[in-house]
């Protein structure tokens, strides 16, 4: 086992990756802390789970909720190996349409609450020498036409984990990056249908956003996500890895349905 005994916080865990990767933690021996919003799959997910986890509910674009999210962790479980932050809001927009409000939406869930969760945590990690894993997207390098604020936001993230990385080193806290490319999570597939798509889209994708005909899945994510939390990927830190099907190169053309 990857991660036995060892605590894990996986932000945005109720559904999609964060689900994935708290499954496949709990899987490699980790207890895990699942965060979200929903009530209802936050709680079967940790019936799935068992004694393992914990629900941790939260809106952490609130600036108290990561103080009390790492609380909740250390209370149920007495340390912290491990923190992946994955929640994250998905909200279209371009240059039009982004105004102050909008801004300032995306940028406190999916920027602003991953520094101030690492902030609280990062003593904790300290003291078992963890690791830390942001969940971006390959939006960070010039991003979709109408993901404007999410893609200056994840911009951001990379900046952030590489600056930590470098910070905390001698600390032998480690940050790794993830640049997550297009992923059939449960919520993608119903987006996709809502924006013109058909019902089994997915089982035929468009090569040129999907080269292996196979769609990436939220466990493929979960994989990378283990090894890299684990003690077999020390003393590597600071790594900006692209979770994609291609080289990343350029822009991100509008995807059929967009």
């Amino acid at each position: 086992m990857q991660l036995k005994e060892k605590v894990i916080i996986i932000t945005g865990s109720t559904t999609g990756i964060g689900e994935a990767i708290a499954r496949r933690c709990v899987k490699e021996g980790a207890y895990v802390v699942v965060h979200g919003r929903n009530r209802s799959r936050g709680i079967k997910l940790i019936n799935d789970l068992g004694d393992s986890s914990v629900l941790h509910l939260d809106d952490i674009s609130d600036p108290e909720a990561p103080s009390r999210l790492i609380e909740a962790a250390i209370k149920r479980f007495g340390k912290l190996d491990g923190l992946v932050n994955n929640a994250a809001l998905v909200i279209r927009s371009d240059l039009n349409t982004t105004d102050a409000t909008l801004f300032d939406k995306v940028i406190a869930t999916n920027l602003r609450a991953p520094l101030l969760i690492i902030k609280a945590a990062i003593d904790p990690l300290k003291a078992t020498a963890g690791s830390i894993i942001n969940i971006g997207s390959i939006n960070a390098y010039t991003g979709e036409p109408r993901q404007l604020a999410y893609s200056i936001a994840k911009g951001g993230l990379v900046t952030l984990s590489r600056n930590l990385a470098n910070v905390y080193a001698g600390s032998h806290v480690r940050v790794t990056h993830f640049n997550v490319g297009w992923v059939l999570t449960p919520n993608e597939y119903k987006l996709k249908i809502s924006e013109g798509l058909t019902e089994g889209w997915s089982d035929h994708p468009d090569p040129s956003d999907v080269p292996t005909g196979r769609m990436t899945q939220p466990d493929n994510i979960a994989a990378h996500t283990v090894f890299w939390l684990s003690d077999q990927s020390r003393p590597i830190s600071g790594s900006v890895i692209d979770l994609e099907q291609y080289p990343v190169i350029g822009n991100i053309p509008l995807k059929e349905g967009d």
